[in-house]
């Protein structure tokens, strides 16, 4: 009787090893994911707020002044002791803020100076926003 001949020829790398921890992966992703699902569906009664702020998107309190010398923050309208208020309460509700006076270039300089003293009032940190004209030099 005659034996059969010995397969000697490469059938490629055996993938058994590979398709295992596949199926490892897929068991533990689907627990995990049935896991967050439970999480989701507790029965929790959330407390209530009595005062809440709007989170920031911001960083940054823009204060823009017209030629005029109107200040307007956030498309709003306010005379000073109005705009002081509205600095020092955005100081309060997030110390880390930070102003950005934008002034038309044909405001009067006074305008900015009396938004600067305002910031540093409160010791809020600002920048002033200036526009640098192309090809123009001193």
């Amino acid at each position: 009787m005659r034996l059969p001949e010995e397969n000697t020829g490469n059938d490629g790398p055996d993938l058994t090893p590979v398709i295992d921890v596949v199926f490892l992966l897929l068991i533990f992703f689907l627990v995990a994911t049935e896991y967050h699902q439970e999480e989701r569906e507790l029965e929790v009664v959330l407390p209530e707020v009595t005062q809440a702020q709007p989170l920031a998107m911001s960083k940054e309190l823009i204060v823009n002044i017209t030629k005029a010398g109107i200040f307007k923050v956030a498309g709003r309208d306010y005379n000073e002791q109005q705009l002081y208020q509205v600095i020092r309460e955005a100081k309060e509700n997030n110390p880390q803020m930070t102003a950005l006076i934008r002034g038309d270039g044909e405001s009067a300089l006074r305008y900015a100076v009396r938004v600067m003293g305002m910031c540093n009032k409160v010791e809020m940190k600002y920048r002033i926003a200036a526009l640098q004209v192309a090809g123009g030099g001193s």
